[in-house]
């Protein structure tokens, strides 16, 4: 099919471009594969809205395969006619929607609340440059490549550069200034006296944090981030404002003059980890370290009020200690929950408040130097020792930082997959095996389990041996069957988290047999999770990545009852409620046909009766003329005849816009030369198509489906407004209430985690006996139970094709949870847990607020930890269809806190 080109005109009609759809599209595509190609640091990227960007690239693909088929004609033995429709060339380059309107200048900031992909998108600057040439427009975004993290490098476009507000001290005024976070003091220092016309020698620039002072930023090639400098915080700017320049800047309690180096942190006996002091607050050598500048025990950064104390002499909790809230610094709740959850642990609270230094790694490969221990076990101190003071967890947040860039910025993420890196993190930095030695893996061999399980467990040990081994981890045994085969392959593998999926009523596995259409392969079954208001397009979605379907490639869905095809499921917009489950269905896999994945439609289709035996292609084309015949805009009518009078098609008011016979106008015929329209014939589904000659001959007597290139042409002559825009049966001006969803226990959620169900397409296994990989079987048994037991509510779903967050409210027990019977083990243990702290998500995706409860085992009172907000809560308050992540701990042998609950009463606590 011939698409116009649009692209050659503007409004008026001239000739602008010298590029058709097709050709922008390729000219990009090819720009953007070469940048890829050369991502470096310093790189520009541009912000474009993706509003704008994507009615570009609707217009650029227009004929590359979009396929619209989700209505289907009830009625049979008709004609039905449908049309392609061009998509107009967008206007110029329009970012209004994504820019604050108050920014000035070419100071342009985006809102804060912005997702990429979603409100905008990021090209590089060879494809902005070219869109820019191609469309004018903007305003231009230019944002830098920076290089994140310090043991993993991530390359990563700042979107939102560092604000800062600087105070003047000679008059308390403010001035906003932005910089990237890899900016130097130096380049600070010029920016802020550059705005403020001063004279570098004679401004003193301090870390304002929190509206105090605390260190004096010196000029060296430092970056900001490496200061730890917080977006939006203050910074306080002296001036030297005559001759005596001492006497201008502040002086220290003692009266002396604040030298032009970083606070020092007390002259007290200050030690790491309990070890030997630090003497005058500078880079020591101590076993191992080799502390350098930049790292978490140089006092030449340390610049914020939490690396003034490194670390202590074995301390006691103080009274009301572990209430002490964190600081938001900028869409850090997720991180504050998580930290409060852990810091609330009460093995993590015993072991960092006592001398831990024999055990920090600098060695290991996997770790973080120790660093990442040390700043974790430095806010856990002030967390007990401060009372309620809010505690601003600038170091933490910048080591985290360095050490897991994808944590970096100030967007919001996901506690689990924080708590997930910290709990692995520690482990590697307080690793107490040094030389990790290499254990090959053995088979089960059809070996008794308690002999594989604890050869496993010996072996992890041997590589793994750290506090967080000793009460976070636990082990659990995974069987996988080869389908083919029937081979068993038995492991026992360590966990340190148990991520549970929420089984729901408003959710439903199905299972689906693929088939190959051309013979390339053997059926296979594919079970997917629906959604239980979903239609059959979204099953085709969910299939068609299962079976990782090739872009060429379509699926067709039907039932088989009785071995035969019973009813295709062609309707797309089908509910799966229609599909029952003991029904039997297949998905035939087939290559599409190259007409058809170029052709979109548009507009209602029409239905005419042919009453003739033998249809050709002359009497589709009439047909097409006469029911088209009342939307031309300017009709003429010929006298001329040719075979005596021509029917006329008058459409009466009826649903099926049947057309009858006249005799009372003639219309003229195509008996000579080509058809008036250019038209396709396809098949029932609309799967395949094929052009339509003049003599060419169609079956009558049942349904018959036309396609009809809709050109400029057809525009010229038709107004297709009329087939626009179908009025609905019915539209509720009222949103519609969200249906509550049912309350499923803790023990629901492990069961379903527990069941066995074949891999994914992504994750085949490679079987030893038939020596390729198979889909198999997996069934996980829970081995051995950790002291602290952390479940992981899966509330969050991805896809190529929809994101969810589920709010279904999961009942758990809060006193003696029993999971004996999940155990296989046969330790004669009791596994009986007691909760006592949980990281809440409220709120949708791509936002939402974190906070986390937890209680306080000496006090035996619930608290509500809400960033730097902290309140008493009533236990029975705690349970609510927020909760994320679930924080267990072993009750002791002898200890009893109530009726124990288990999967066999499923009792309320």
């Amino acid at each position: 099919m011939t698409i116009p080109d649009l692209g050659f005109m503007m409004e008026n009609g001239a000739s602008c471009l010298p590029n058709t759809p097709e050709e922008e599209k390729r000219i990009v595509d090819e720009l953007a594969r070469k940048s890829e190609a050369n991502v470096k640091e310093g790189n520009l990227f541009y912000a474009v809205s993706n509003g704008w960007y994507s009615s570009w690239k609707r217009y650029v693909e227009q004929g590359a395969g979009e396929h619209l088929y989700d209505e289907q004609d009830s009625v049979s033995h008709n004609l039905d006619i449908f049309s392609s429709k061009i998509i107009a060339r967008p206007g110029p380059i329009d970012n209004s929607d994504i820019v604050v309107s108050e920014s000035e200048g070419n100071d342009l900031q985006l809102h804060r609340t912005l997702l990429e992909d979603l409100d905008y998108v990021l090209v590089s600057q060879e494809v902005w440059e070219k869109l820019f040439d191609w469309y004018k427009g903007g305003p231009a975004l230019p944002r830098k490549m920076i290089s994140q993290g310090d043991l993993i490098k991530n390359l990563m476009v700042e979107v939102y550069p560092l604000c800062l507000k600087i105070i003047d001290s000679r008059d308390n005024s403010q001035t906003v200034i932005r910089l990237s976070k890899k900016a130097s003091v130096q380049e600070l220092y010029e920016k802020v006296c550059r705005i403020r016309g001063i004279e570098q020698q004679k401004a003193r620039i301090w870390d304002y944090f929190n509206m105090e002072k605390n260190s004096l930023l010196v000029v060296s090639n430092q970056t900001l981030e490496q200061l730890n400098l917080q977006m939006d915080q203050e910074i306080l700017l002296e001036v030297q404002t005559d001759a005596n320049f001492s006497s201008q800047f502040s002086m220290d309690s003692t009266g002396n003059e604040l030298a032009l180096v970083p606070l020092e942190p007390s002259r007290s006996s200050i030690t790491i980890a309990g070890g030997p002091s630090l003497s005058n607050g500078h880079s020591m050598d101590y076993k191992s370290f080799n502390l350098h500048q930049g790292s978490a025990l140089s006092s030449s950064t340390s610049t914020d009020t939490d690396d003034k104390y490194y670390a202590y002499n074995p301390m006691k909790k103080v009274d009301r200690g572990g209430l002490a809230g964190l600081q938001n610094l900028g869409n850090t709740c997720f991180m504050n929950s998580s930290l409060q959850c852990l810091v609330h642990t009460p093995p993590l609270v015993e072991y960092f408040l006592q001398d831990y230094s024999d055990e920090i790694n600098t060695d290991n490969p996997l770790g973080m130097r120790g660093e990442l221990a040390l700043a974790f076990g430095e806010l856990l101190r002030k967390l007990w020792s401060s009372g309620r003071t809010t505690i601003a967890p600038r170091a933490f947040k910048g080591k985290l930082s360095r050490f897991a860039p994808q944590f970096s910025g100030y967007n919001q993420h996901d506690s689990q997959e924080l708590l997930a890196f910290l709990l692995d993190g520690l482990h590697e930095d307080l690793n107490r095996v040094k030389n990790k030695p290499y254990i090959e893996t053995k088979d089960s061999d059809g070996r008794p389990d308690d002999e594989v399980a604890i050869e496993c467990w010996k072996n992890h040990r041997a590589r793994n041996d750290s506090l967080i081994v000793d009460v976070c981890q636990g082990q659990y045994k995974s069987t996988l069957v080869c389908p083919v085969c029937s081979k068993v392959s038995i492991t026992f593998d360590p966990f340190m988290y148990l991520s549970l999926p929420l089984p729901s009523t408003v959710t439903r596995p199905m299972t689906v047999t693929v088939l190959y259409g051309d013979g390339r392969g053997l059926p296979r079954p594919y079970t997917v999770t629906m959604i239980k208001d979903q239609c059959c397009k979204n099953l085709i979605e969910a299939l068609a990545t299962a079976c990782c379907l090739r872009s060429d490639e379509t699926l067709l869905l039907a039932e088989v009852y009785e071995h035969r095809i019973y009813r295709y499921l062609d309707n797309l917009s089908e509910p799966l409620s229609s599909i029952k489950n003991d029904d039997r269905i297949v998905a035939y896999r087939c290559a599409l046909d190259p007409l058809k994945g170029q052709r979109k439609l548009f507009g209602t289709p029409l239905v005419a009766y042919l009453g003739e035996d033998q249809i050709r292609g002359v009497d589709v084309d009439r047909a097409v003329s006469r029911i088209l015949s009342p939307l031309k805009r300017v009709v003429k009518l010929h006298s001329t005849k040719e075979n005596g009078l021509v029917s006329e098609a008058i459409a009466e008011p009826s649903n099926n816009h049947f057309l009858r016979p006249t005799e009372n106008i003639e219309l003229g015929e195509t008996s000579i030369g080509e058809l008036s329209f250019q038209l396709f014939l396809a098949d029932e589904r609309g799967m395949t198509c094929k052009p339509i000659e003049k003599s060419s001959s169609l079956s009558s007597g049942k349904l018959v489906k036309i396609f009809v290139d809709w050109t400029d042409q057809e525009n010229e002559v038709y107004d297709a407004s009329y087939l626009m825009d179908l009025p609905e049966v019915y539209k509720n001006v009222f949103t519609a209430k969200k249906t509550r969803q049912e309350a499923i226990s803790l023990f629901t959620c492990l069961e379903a985690f527990l069941k066995e169900e074949p891999l994914g397409p992504d994750d085949m296994w490679y079987c030893p006996k038939c020596k390729e990989h198979r889909q198999a079987t997996k069934k996980l048994d829970l081995w051995m139970l950790p002291e602290v037991l952390v479940f992981h509510l899966k509330r969050f779903s991805y896809s190529r094709y929809s994101k969810n967050k589920l709010d279904t409210l999961v009942t758990f027990p809060i006193h003696n949870l029993n999971l004996s019977q999940y155990v296989k083990s046969k330790d004669g243990k009791a596994h009986l847990y007691e909760l006592y702290a949980i990281s809440n998500h409220y709120g949708g995706l791509g936002g939402g607020h974190y906070t986390a409860y937890a209680k306080l085992i000496d006090e035996n009172r619930w608290y509500h930890f809400d960033d730097s907000h902290v309140s008493p809560v009533n236990e029975t308050d705690i349970k609510t269809s927020a909760a994320y992540v679930l924080f267990y701990r072993r009750v002791k042998s002898g200890q009893n806190t109530g009726e124990a609950e288990s999967s066999g009463t499923h009792m309320e606590s």
